[in-house]
């Protein structure tokens, strides 16, 4: 999510308290912000209360951005959160209605697109990683989801380039064994 030295300096002014600049970045990053929680998310509707969710969090807690990585960084990594969060309380709300009006088993392939399934399927072996070695996850989450460099993941997970790269290679190996046969791995 490349954005332009302007929308960085509305960033800085909005997290030193600019009000009319905080709206006036919310505006300038909504397109970008739900464009990427499209790439995570495989429908729409998941897409826009995710992208939602998003510009809440960036109102709510710019003033946390402290301007020492780019505005873009700390954008994706705010993106790509309340994405994971929005399919997680879907499948929240799904377990919660009866299975007669929501199948919980895998999408079915007559209404999802294989590449809307496959995404479903990502997030639920990224979930399951989460739950057992977050610290992996946020790695992933950092380099194939936000596309930062490894150096970059590892300045905001504030560890070693190697362990960063480590914590990568062993999160990319725990998502191909979770994901399994239906992806020939």
């Amino acid at each position: 999510m490349a954005l332009d030295e302007m929308t960085e300096d509305l960033a800085r002014a909005a997290a030193q308290g600019d009000h009319r600049a905080l709206g006036e970045l919310l505006k300038r990053i909504e397109p970008a912000v739900l464009r990427h929680c499209g790439r995570i998310l495989p429908f729409r509707q998941d897409a826009e209360e995710a992208c939602q969710d998003t510009l809440l969090a960036v109102a709510r807690n710019i003033g946390r951005f402290e301007g020492r990585a780019r505005f873009s960084t700390w954008l994706h990594i705010v993106t790509a959160n309340c994405a994971r969060t929005t399919y997680r309380s879907l499948k929240r709300r799904a377990a919660e209605q009866s299975s007669d009006e929501l199948p919980l088993q895998k999408p079915d392939v007559a209404r999802v697109s294989v590449i809307a399934g496959s995404r479903l399927d990502l997030l639920d072996a990224m979930e399951a990683l989460e739950a057992e070695k977050p610290e992996l996850a946020q790695a992933l989450v950092l380099r194939d989801i936000c596309q930062l460099d490894y150096n970059e993941v590892a300045e905001q997970l504030r560890i070693p380039l190697g362990t960063a790269k480590s914590r990568i290679h062993q999160a990319r190996k725990y998502v191909q064994g979770a994901l399994g046969d239906a992806y020939g791995f």
